[in-house]
C-alpha cells in the first residue's frame, strides 16, 4: 500500500463510500479524527458505562492509529493494559511524512480496514 503515500482514484471512491456511511448513519459528515475515534471504540469491543475521560479518548484514537499501521508492519497487538484494553508494540518507526501523505497513508488504511473487517461492501 506504501505507494507514495498518495491516493489512488479506487482508493479516493471507497474514501468517498466510507464518508457516505457515516453521513448516513450519524447524519453529519465525519473528518478524519472522528472516523479514528469510532474505528478505537470498535478495536475497544465495549462502551462504558459513562463517557470517556479526554485521556481515554486520545488513547482509543492512538489504538486505532496503532491498528491502523498495523497493516504496513509499524505494530503489531501485544496484549491488553490493566483495564483491559488493548496495547500496540511499536515495531519500527513511523516514516517521516508530510501532512498530506500522513493523511492519504490514513486514508488508505482505513479503507483496508473497512475491507477486511467488513463493515462496508464496496460498490465499483
Amino acid at each position: 500500500m506504501e505507494q507514495g503515500y498518495t491516493l489512488n482514484e479506487e482508493i479516493k471512491i471507497k474514501w468517498k463510500q466510507i464518508i457516505d456511511f457515516f453521513e448516513l448513519r450519524f447524519e453529519k459528515k465525519p473528518d478524519l479524527n472522528a472516523i479514528l475515534f469510532l474505528i478505537g471504540i470498535r478495536e475497544l469491543g465495549e462502551l462504558p458505562e459513562n463517557q470517556f475521560s479526554k485521556e481515554e479518548k486520545t488513547y482509543l484514537m492512538h489504538m486505532a492509529n496503532c491498528k491502523l499501521f498495523s497493516y504496513s508492519g509499524y505494530y503489531k497487538l501485544s496484549g491488553k493494559n490493566e483495564k483491559g484494553w488493548p496495547v500496540w508494540e511499536n515495531l519500527k518507526p513511523l516514516p517521516s511524512l508530510s501532512l498530506i501523505e500522513q493523511e492519504h497513508l490514513l486514508r488508505q488504511h482505513i479503507v483496508e480496514y473497512f475491507e477486511k473487517e467488513e463493515i462496508i461492501t464496496f460498490t465499483p
